[in-house]
């Protein structure tokens, strides 16, 4: 068996670019994009291909909520792993997210998922958590659609899988909500693709990005079902570092 990449490594692997943020490349864009990019990324910033970061806050496992920290890479060439630990019934448990190069796999101590399905769901947890690698959007490949004053849609291909994701903004461009269509298999169900998103509560800048840092995330997001059945994750971002 071929041995998995680690966290440590996997940020080393990343590469610093040459490109700048200049507003001036985005005036083509529609207004809500150009005002969310204009707020998530400080003039003169160095676009960067990686970040890392530190969370904590409360999961949703079955029924109940326990508390976790965790410590992210999400490199926009070859994917993330997200790496947590909790506890349930006083016993420690370490989880991990990973999509590393085309491969996803997500664990719980010793019970591990993969395949196709989980991979095309990691790829998912990808495109809704590029709002903290805001870089990922100034890619002059993705294809922006504008749905409302405060609405804006990006189309591209993420990890060789289709992304679709909608930006709420404010007049600001802070970012208020996101969402995705995200493959996931939901109470027992096949696998298929549902609405994934969550409310950004918080927002904090570092290394020049300005990034949400708490935020409600589940899944029936834009629904009343949000709420009661699909809200999973509450998380607090600690720190995060760009290159």
């Amino acid at each position: 068996m071929t041995k998995q990449i680690s966290l440590d490594a996997l940020w080393d692997s990343a590469t610093s670019q040459d490109r700048i943020f200049h507003l001036d490349n985005f005036t083509h864009l529609p207004e809500a994009a150009r005002r969310y990019l204009e707020h998530a990324i400080a003039p003169g910033t160095q676009l960067a291909s990686a970040v890392r970061l530190w969370m904590h806050g409360e999961m949703k496992l079955g029924k109940h909520w326990h508390s976790f920290k965790a410590e992210e890479v999400i490199f926009r060439d070859r994917g993330m792993i997200w790496q947590a630990t909790t506890e349930m019934n006083g016993l420690p448990i370490l989880g991990e997210d990973r999509i590393v190069d085309g491969v996803g796999n997500a664990s719980w101590n010793t019970i591990q998922r993969g395949g196709e399905d989980i991979t095309r769901s990691c790829v998912g947890r990808v495109q809704a958590e590029s709002v903290w690698l805001p870089s990922v959007l100034c890619n002059p490949d993705i294809i922006w659609t504008e749905l409302g004053a405060s609405q804006v849609q990006a189309t591209f291909t993420a990890l060789g899988e289709p992304a679709k994701i909608t930006l709420t903004v404010s007049s600001q461009g802070v970012l208020e909500q996101i969402k995705v269509d995200r493959w996931g298999s939901l109470e027992g169900e096949a696998f298929h693709y549902s609405d994934f998103g969550g409310i950004v509560e918080d927002s904090g800048t570092f290394d020049g990005y300005t990034i949400p840092t708490r935020l409600r995330i589940g899944w029936f997001f834009g629904s009343e079902r949000f709420e009661s059945e699909g809200e999973s994750f509450h998380c607090t971002i600690d720190n995060a570092i760009y290159r």
